[in-house]
């Protein structure tokens, strides 16, 4: 389960900027997760909740924003949004695309206290 790491990192992240504002709380963090990044959301959700227990951040409120995959058709250019990172293009069938977004995985803004 990789989204142990994922949440552990996302933490210790969030500890620095603690530390760097002198920061006795963390208020809310707000994260984008794309839904191509590969993250099991119910299992990030479980890891959260089992990391953050007894810590300072045990009350931080959590706002996760998935951003949908989108990509363009290296073939046609026809933009599109994608449920799998192999869907074909549904214009012109064609595989071959250019991924726009949807692997993100970035804290977007922290609130301490």
């Amino acid at each position: 389960m990789h989204e142990l790491s994922i949440v552990m990192s996302i933490l210790d992240i969030a500890r620095q900027q603690m530390q760097s504002q002198d920061a006795m709380h963390l208020e809310q963090i707000e994260l984008e997760i794309g839904t191509l990044a590969g993250v099991e959301m119910d299992a990030f959700d479980f890891a959260w909740e089992a990391a953050v227990v007894n810590t300072v951040m045990e009350k931080t409120k959590r706002i996760v924003h998935q951003i949908p995959g989108k990509a363009r058709c290296l073939s046609c250019g026809h933009q599109y949004e994608l449920a799998q990172l192999f869907d074909p293009c549904p214009i012109c069938g064609e595989y071959l695309n250019e991924l726009i977004q949807g692997k993100e995985l970035r804290i977007k803004s922290l609130v301490v206290d």
